[in-house]
């Protein structure tokens, strides 16, 4: 079924009815997958946020793209407004009585803007260190970080995505669409997620992604690209999390933090992941230093250095020793 073939059906289908401004009828799971798959395949390309997860989150947010949220906000995400959101809003009763909800010019728009507000939340960043492949760990993680408060919410994601196959999109998508010809009878006997069929309208100009800062009062830095803020007097774990929309525990593993840690005023404290490495190939102790503070000071995880200096978990180094920061060139 070619994408023309679908925009008929939908247009001409005898189960339309008359809504206030124009007929709708209800849309499949199988056709929403065919109309947006191109779209979740270059946001991936664009963003790393795998096409299949995308594609769930819509099915399963937008009810197959027939909530009224998607109809008459183009809201296919469910994303609420938030202090730094300048758009157009939509009410509707959720978790509380009228909520308040992005709206959106197109569909394009709200696609866009999913991969852009995963992208530069802090409480996400940490789901971008998975394989793109990994669906269910993207899923569970998204749950984790409290995308929805339905607690099988990852179940439900994977759920859709192994019985659509739709992490096909995720492996080898531009072999498989140079393979398969649109429309013909091969393609009718693919999954819905490996058919050749093209987005309803192109895409348009691609945002940027850059890191946001969505607080005020905090100038926010960069150590080894890994952006960080210097903590204040009376500051905690927990309400620089709340302040940056981050759970608790992501700041604790951002920082190699234990959960009973305080934290000092000047202290660095990183609001995503820290590095692998770093351009400096070594370091020598000094007095003081701790495996935790040396972690900090470079940005680099705390096990990388454990692991590039063949060091058990827990162990401290003493002052004069030479630390490695990246492999080991002797």
């Amino acid at each position: 079924m070619t994408l023309r073939t679908i925009k008929l059906l939908l247009l001409f289908s005898p189960l339309f009815f008359a809504g206030d401004a124009y007929a709708y009828r209800q849309m499949t799971r199988e056709e929403y997958i065919a109309l947006h798959k191109e779209d979740a395949i270059r946001d991936m390309k664009k963003t790393g946020v795998p096409a299949s997860i995308t594609l769930a989150q819509a099915l399963l947010e937008s009810e197959d793209g027939n909530s009224s949220l998607a109809r008459e906000a183009n809201n296919h995400f469910g994303i609420k407004c938030t202090s730094d959101w300048k758009g157009a809003y939509y009410t509707k009763d959720d978790d509380k009585k009228d909520e308040c909800f992005r709206k959106y010019k197109s569909v394009l728009d709200s696609y866009d803007d999913h991969s852009y507000f995963l992208k530069t939340r802090p409480r996400y960043a940490f789901l971008f260190e998975l394989n793109k492949s990994d669906y269910k760990q993207w899923a569970k993680g998204l749950k984790k970080s409290g995308y929805a408060t339905n607690p099988r919410y990852a179940d439900e994601l994977i759920k859709i995505i192994e019985d659509f196959q739709l992490y096909k999109l995720d492996d080898d998508h531009e072999n498989l669409q140079a393979a398969v010809s649109s429309g013909s009878e091969q393609d009718k006997q693919l999954p819905i997620a490996n058919r050749q069929l093209k987005s309803a309208s192109p895409r348009h100009e691609k945002k940027e992604i850059n890191y946001v800062d969505i607080t005020e009062s905090r100038n926010v830095m960069s150590n080894n690209g890994v952006p960080y803020i210097i903590a204040k007097k009376g500051d905690s774990y927990e309400k620089i999390a709340k302040e940056y929309e981050l759970m608790t525990w992501l700041i604790y593993k951002y920082n190699d933090a234990s959960k009973d840690a305080a934290i000092k005023e000047g202290q660095i404290i990183y609001i995503k992941p820290k590095h692998r490495s770093t351009d400096q190939d070594f370091y020598v102790v000094k007095e003081g230093d701790t495996m935790q503070s040396i972690s900090q000071q470079f940005g680099i995880k705390m096990k990388m250095l454990y692991k590039r200096n063949k060091l058990e978990k827990g162990t401290e180094v003493q002052a004069g020793e030479k630390l490695w920061l990246n492999k080991n060139k002797t």
